[in-house]
C-alpha cells in the first residue's frame, strides 16, 4: 500500500492581512521586503508575507518593484480632495 502525501497552502488570516496593509500605508516610501518584515508587530513567515504582497497587488493596493514594494491605494474621499485642488483648463 502506497501512501501519497499531498500538502496544504496555509491562508494569512484576515489580522495578518490588515497588520501588513496598516504597515505599508504607513512607511509613506518604497521598502524592501526584509524591511517590511521588521516593522511588523509580530513575525510573519516568508511564504505568508509574499501571499498577502501578491494579494494586495492583485487588488490595486501596493506595487511590488525591482527596489521594493510601495503602498499606491488612494480611498475615493482623498482623490475628491486632490481633484478640488486640481488645476482645471
Amino acid at each position: 500500500m502506497k501512501f501519497e502525501q499531498t500538502q496544504v497552502m496555509h491562508s494569512p488570516t484576515l489580522n495578518t492581512v490588515l497588520m501588513v496593509e496598516k504597515t505599508m500605508q504607513e512607511a509613506k516610501e518604497i521598502i524592501k521586503i526584509s524591511e517590511l518584515k521588521r516593522r511588523l508587530p509580530k513575525k510573519i513567515m516568508h511564504s505568508t508575507i509574499l501571499q498577502i504582497l501578491d494579494y494586495l497587488q492583485e487588488s490595486g493596493k501596493i506595487l511590488i518593484t525591482t527596489k521594493g514594494v510601495v503602498w499606491i491605494y488612494r480611498s475615493p474621499e482623498e482623490l475628491d480632495r486632490f481633484k478640488q485642488g486640481g488645476l482645471e483648463i
